[in-house]
């Protein structure tokens, strides 16, 4: 049906814009609770920590293999945007934010890797194109906090997580009431807590699984540091007055469209070719980023980081195609969970890292770090063979 993919994508939205809705928050929260600025880095790692846990939990026991994972999806959905809601609580300190944020990242589990396993599930010929559009709708989730707390920004944070919430429980919904389990699935009764080794035994599939892990070492921890990078610009040039919250809704969100763009010239060009491409062009960009960050026009560092998200995201829905394409098809939703599992667990290495070793004299060049993982990418890719399907 003509309907499913986007409703699978609206929901997908929805849900993971429960993400970064602390981050988007972040300056209010730390006005109020008086934190240090290093919070933000513990504030994402918590989330990423929390979706760690829960894809590792949820890949042993293949959750999603075993159950419907449309009702996966729903009951995730509802309860992670409670517990995201529960953050607005009158008295809630630094340390309960931390472990709400976690527990939300836990049942994230149940929405971003089931999504792509719902889809994949409907639409097994052009997989590539339908992620493009799942995971262009997961950046949009991301950024569109940021987008929330730029309207709202003369209201209490609070509003931005209950908005927040409440389009997560929407979402969940919708996926429950308009998508059925796809044709394509093939449930397993057996739980097989060693399934998910078992796929990286598969030369094709590791080769995908370790260009993923390439491409998320740069992702997150230049999502979360796009906010800091615009804000040290403003400090340095305070004419410039750039709109953080805003920049920082079109600079991530600006991905969406080319992860669209890079699934549907997968169809032509081949899944790995474009990945390949995607990956080269975001590592050239960690390398030259002191040319343009906090050069004197901020038109042209703007501009680049505009390239950089796009070419930085673009390729990850064409790496969870060859990741599907290559899984054993009984362990699919498995096999998504625990790569996605490793791959954001590297993201808490990168962001911490940074975060760590990130000074004011070094700001300019700390990000030529993240260019570790793209190399590691484009290695595993160019060394593995018969990966381009799709």
């Amino acid at each position: 049906m003509k309907r499913i993919l986007p409703v699978i994508v609206l929901s997908q939205f929805f849900c993971t814009s429960l993400w970064f809705a602390g981050n988007a928050v972040m300056s209010d929260m730390a006005k109020q609770l008086q934190l240090e600025p290093s919070y933000l880095a513990y504030l994402t790692s918590a989330v990423q920590l929390g979706f760690i846990t829960g894809t590792l939990v949820f890949a042993i026991l293949s959750i999603a293999d075993r159950f419907s994972p449309v009702r996966v999806f729903f009951i995730c959905a509802l309860i992670a945007a409670f517990i995201n809601a529960l953050a607005c609580l009158s008295g809630t300190g630094a340390a309960t934010i931390l472990i709400l944020r976690y527990s939300t990242g836990f049942f994230l589990a149940g929405i971003y890797p089931v999504g792509m396993k719902i889809a994949s599930d409907h639409y097994p010929q052009g997989l590539g194109k339908a992620l493009g559009f799942l995971v262009g709708a997961l950046v949009l989730g991301t950024s569109f906090p940021h987008l929330l707390k730029s309207l709202m920004g003369a209201l209490p944070w609070r509003y931005v997580i209950l908005s927040t919430s409440a389009l997560a429980a929407l979402g969940g919904c919708a996926m429950v009431l308009l998508v059925p389990d796809g044709a394509e699935r093939k449930p397993t009764r057996a739980l097989n807590p060693a399934a998910f080794i078992q796929s990286f035994g598969n030369r094709q599939f590791r080769a995908a699984a370790f260009g993923y892990f390439g491409h998320m070492w740069e992702l997150y921890a230049f999502w979360a540091f796009v906010p800091v990078m615009l804000t040290t610009y403003n400090a340095r040039f305070i004419a410039a007055d750039l709109n953080v919250p805003l920049l920082s809704f079109l600079i991530i969100g600006a991905g969406a469209l080319a992860c669209a763009g890079s699934g549907i010239i997968s169809k032509y060009k081949g899944v790995k070719n474009v990945a390949v491409l995607a990956l080269t062009i975001s590592c050239t960009c960690c390398l030259v980023s002191p040319l343009f960050l906090f050069a004197g026009s901020a038109w042209a560092m703007i501009g680049f980081l505009l390239v950089w998200s796009t070419t930085a995201i673009a390729d990850s829905p064409l790496f969870s195609t060859l990741v599907a394409q290559n899984a054993d098809q009984q362990l699919k939703g498995t096999a998504l969970t625990i790569v996605n599992c490793i791959g954001f667990a590297i993201t808490i290495i990168s962001i911490q890292l940074i975060a760590a070793l990130r000074t004011a004299e070094n700001a300019r060049y700390i990000y030529m770090l993240l260019a570790i993982g793209p190399v590691w990418g484009l290695m595993a890719l160019i060394n593995g063979r018969n990966t381009n399907k799709g």
